[in-house]
C-alpha cells in the first residue's frame, strides 16, 4: 500500500499558488487546506457583522473587512477569518492583511474544533490581535478572547449580552448579529413574535 505524501510548501509558494485557484484555501504552515462552503445562517451572521461593526466604524480610523481577505498569523499560517477589524491603512490591491486588531469566526460544525483550538492559538500568538470573537451559528452566543497583558481572558456571551470591543470603541447587543435568523421554534431574530 502506498500513501501519497504532501510536499511542504513555503508561505511564498502557497500565496502564489492560492492566487491562481478558483476557490479559497488556508495555509497550515505545511500546505493548502480547503475552505468549506457556508450556510444561510453563516452568511447572515457575516452580513450582520459587516452592517453592525462596519456601520459603527464609519469615519473612524479602524475598518471592518469581511471574509474575502486573508490574514497572516503566527508561524506564517494564512487564514480567512469571517470578519476582522484593521487599524492600519491597507493597500487597495492587498490580498493579505498583516495586523488585524479584532478577528471574528462564525463557528460551523465542520470547523468549530479548529476555530476553538488551532485558530485560537494562532490568533493569540499574533501580536496585533487584541480580541478574538467566536460566534455560535446554532444559537445566539459567543466566546470572546481578549488580550490581557501577557495572557488572555475569555468571556462567554449569551443572547441578551453586550459585545464590547473597547479596542475599536464599539459596543453592541449580541442579538444584533443574529438578526434575520430563526433558531428552532423561535421567531426570526429582530422581528416581532
Amino acid at each position: 500500500m502506498s500513501l501519497a505524501l504532501r510536499k511542504p510548501m513555503t508561505l511564498a509558494e502557497f500565496v502564489a499558488w492560492e492566487e491562481r485557484q478558483p476557490l479559497r484555501w488556508e495555509f497550515d504552515g505545511f500546505g493548502p487546506v480547503a475552505m468549506t462552503g457556508g450556510t444561510y445562517g453563516h452568511s447572515t451572521i457575516q452580513r450582520n457583522l459587516a452592517i453592525s461593526i462596519g456601520g459603527r466604524l464609519r469615519g473612524k480610523p479602524c475598518q471592518f473587512q469581511g471574509g474575502d481577505l486573508k490574514i497572516q498569523v503566527a508561524d506564517g499560517h494564512i487564514r480567512y477569518p469571517d470578519g476582522m477589524v484593521v487599524r492600519a491603512p491597507v493597500e487597495r490591491t492587498a490580498t493579505v492583511v498583516g495586523d488585524p486588531v479584532v478577528v471574528f469566526e462564525v463557528l460551523s460544525p465542520s470547523t468549530a474544533a479548529n476555530d476553538r483550538i488551532v485558530k485560537a492559538r494562532e490568533y493569540q500568538a499574533t501580536p496585533s490581535i487584541q480580541r478574538y470573537v467566536m460566534l455560535e451559528q446554532d444559537r445566539a452566543g459567543a466566546t470572546v478572547y481578549a488580550r490581557a497583558g501577557e495572557g488572555w481572558t475569555h468571556d462567554i456571551l449569551i443572547a441578551d449580552s453586550l459585545l464590547s470591543l473597547p479596542e475599536i470603541g464599539v459596543e453592541l447587543p449580541l442579538t444584533e448579529l443574529y438578526e434575520g435568523i430563526a433558531f428552532d421554534d423561535e421567531p426570526v431574530a429582530g422581528e416581532p413574535a
